[in-house]
Order: C-alpha cells, then sequence, then structure tokens
C-alpha cells in the first residue's frame, strides 16, 4: 500500500459525517420497527408477550 501526502488544499477539501449519517438511519429504522411491534401488540385482541428475564404479559 502507497501513501501519500495530502497538500493543504487537499486536506481542506477532505469531508467526513458517514458514520453520523448511518447512525442516524439505523435509530430512525431502530425507532420505526418498534413503534410498528408496539402498535400490533396493542391492536391486537388477545396474544402474550415474552421479555428476557421471566417477564411475561398476556391480555385478552
Amino acid at each position: 500500500m502507497k501513501y501519500e501526502l495530502l497538500s493543504e488544499q487537499e486536506m481542506e477539501n477532505q469531508v467526513s459525517g458517514e458514520a453520523l449519517t448511518l447512525t442516524a438511519v439505523m435509530a430512525v429504522l431502530a425507532t420505526a420497527i418498534i413503534a410498528v411491534i408496539v402498535y400490533r401488540m396493542f391492536m391486537s385482541d388477545k396474544g402474550s408477550a415474552t421479555v428476557p428475564g421471566g417477564w411475561k404479559f398476556s391480555w385478552n
């Protein structure tokens, strides 16, 4: 792999922010998935849910 020093102009043109954008997209996606799960859980007539730690919920 060959390394090359950048000039001052090339260093000023470097743009970052991909990690922040990816994090924001993943946060929105996770929130949307949780919202759909909660909506479906509360709109169903009957069902049950088991949460890690031994918590069990059921509704009729």
